[in-house]
């Protein structure tokens, strides 16, 4: 492996960890100097240091020998189009896209900040389309206590309003994942609204 890749590999680590060079100095044992030049791509780490390295990021050592960055445009547009499992269930759409991301976390050019668009996305539009749900039952709770009884009417517009819901949440929902499957065709940026922000890191 080039230095520079292992260097690459070990710096996203710590950046993950949150760690500076001197708190990984301290965790490891190593000079900081030494965590320095490994960073730089002036020397790469064997036998000890790696495994130092390892357990200070918890990980394995053969974890970050075997790293390498990888352009796979055709991954990135499977892990988008993976989110169409909401069509089964909502919350497939957030499982299955977490599952492919995680297979694959850090060792495609772009997964990461691609998956948490996509993550991000899917659990707002499976919180919208909930409060949506029990907003309709509610309503419909109260014009029945309001008139005593169970009105046909009443219950029909509740179900109508509540297909119209679905309708228009899965239609958005749909639309989006297909656009942003063109934009990485295109390799461009993924755009997903709305959204919270859960994930971040």
């Amino acid at each position: 492996m080039k230095n520079k890749e292992l260097a690459q590999r070990i710096k996203e680590l710590r950046n993950r960890k949150g760690f500076s060079q001197e708190e990984l100095s301290e965790k490891t044992g190593l000079s900081l100097r030494t965590v320095q030049r490994i960073e730089n791509g002036e020397t790469e780490p064997r036998g000890d240091s790696l495994k130092r390295l390892a357990m200070a990021f918890d990980v394995s050592p053969d974890e970050i020998i075997d790293w390498t960055v990888q352009e796979d445009k055709g991954f990135l547009i499977s892990l988008n189009l993976s989110a169409l499992s909401f069509f089964l269930f909502p919350l497939l759409g957030i499982i299955v896209p977490l599952i492919i991301w995680i297979s694959k976390k850090d060792k495609i050019r772009n997964v990461n900040e691609i998956a948490k668009e996509i993550l991000n996305f899917q659990i707002t539009w499976t919180m919208i389309l909930f409060i949506g749900y029990i907003g309709i039952i509610l309503n419909a709770g109260i014009r029945m206590r309001t008139t005593g009884n169970i009105n046909p009417t009443v219950v029909t517009s509740m179900m109508m309003l509540y297909f119209l819901l679905l309708a228009v949440m899965y239609l958005y929902n749909l639309t989006m994942i297909l656009i942003n499957a063109v934009r990485i065709n295109k390799e461009k940026k993924v755009f997903y609204t709305p959204k919270i922000r859960f994930i971040r890191k």
